[in-house]
């Protein structure tokens, strides 16, 4: 994997890690709980993971969109 992946990979996890805790403040313990799913734990961590929320015109308002959708959705527990 190129040095530039990886960066991009790691702006898109910190972009969403970012929004999630600033937007969810009052539930950080649900928001990292929802991060641990999405990323993993330990030496299982996949920072690849969080692209799933990205598209192919790295449109970062619609990353936000969509991470907040999946986030209230594991809320619900759906």
């Amino acid at each position: 994997m190129a040095l530039g992946t990886k960066n991009r990979l790691h702006e898109t996890g910190v972009a969403c890690k970012t929004h999630l805790r600033e937007q969810h403040g009052d539930k950080l313990e649900l928001v990292n709980e929802f991060i641990a799913e999405i990323e993993g734990t330990g030496a299982k961590v996949d920072l690849a993971a969080w692209n799933q929320f990205s598209d192919l015109r790295r449109n970062q308002a619609e990353m936000l969109q969509r991470v907040e959708a999946a986030f209230q959705t594991w809320l619900a527990g759906g």
